[in-house]
């Protein structure tokens, strides 16, 4: 299955995939500990399997315990979430994703200087 293809994670399966993003390889063992949301430990193996399944992690099945990572890096998988959320929800309009986003929630001044250094930097550019 090719990166392009991977299906859009849940909820659920992005909480799995932020803890293997911020861990590292884990076991099911460790995501488990880690994500501390009631969830059982049955609960979080069965779900790990099924992105297995999907495409979404990769299992290393050479030891006793079998080791999760993610099949692509944490801003690629952003990527492709704001990709379809701009196409699904936004009719394509990035500008018009950013605009709902900055009018939602509070922005500190430091986010605020570093989209500007990125708009200044699409303007350049684009400029002939």
């Amino acid at each position: 299955m090719s990166e392009a293809n991977l299906p859009r994670p849940t909820d659920s399966e992005l909480a799995i995939l932020r803890v293997l993003w911020s861990r590292g390889a884990s076991t099911v063992r460790e995501v488990h500990e880690a994500l501390q949301d009631g969830s059982g430990y049955t609960t979080i193996l069965k779900l790990m399997q099924i992105m297995t399944e999907k495409g979404l992690v990769v299992r290393d099945e050479s030891q006793r315990a079998h080791v999760y990572t993610t099949r692509l890096p944490q801003e690629k998988t952003q990527r492709q979430l704001v990709t379809d959320l701009v196409d699904r929800a936004f009719g394509g309009s990035p500008a018009q994703l950013a605009m709902q986003a900055l009018s939602t929630k509070k922005t500190s001044p430091e986010e605020l200087a570093e989209l500007r250094r990125l708009l200044d930097s699409l303007e350049k550019e684009v400029e002939p």
